[in-house]
């Protein structure tokens, strides 16, 4: 019998503020119980599961082993630009002239995640 993901879990200093910041990548709300200073956090989302956000004491070392992808509705670019506004960083711009690539950026503890073209981007091309 097969196995569904329930939560993908991000081990972090600060739960709430991290799943703030993920709630406006998303635009999904940070569940009602949640607040500031909690040790976990969660965001459900619409296909199912919960981003989870837990307080760890070490900070993070390494490249992720592991990270999420996304895809916009909208220009990727322009997500790109709306999300280092938000408090990502630039990791690895992988963007090419050609309008193909992606880029790698940074959450605000670190944590790497890619932009990729919107679907609309992907049917042009």
């Amino acid at each position: 019998m097969p196995s569904i993901v329930e939560n993908t879990t991000f081990d972090c200093a600060d739960p709430y503020a991290l799943a703030q910041f993920w709630s406006g990548v998303l635009g999904r709300p940070v569940a009602d119980e949640d607040e500031p200073g909690d040790p976990e956090v969660g965001i459900e989302l619409d296909h199912g599961g919960t981003l989870l956000f837990i307080r760890v004491p070490e900070t993070k070392t390494v490249k992720n082993r592991i990270h999420l992808c996304l895809t916009p509705e909208g220009p990727r670019d322009a997500e790109v630009e709306r999300l280092l506004a938000a408090g990502a960083t630039m990791f690895d711009d992988q963007r090419r002239p050609d309008g193909t690539g992606w880029a790698v950026l940074h959450d605000p503890e670190g944590n790497e995640f890619c932009v990729l073209r919107s679907k609309a981007e992907k049917a042009a091309k």
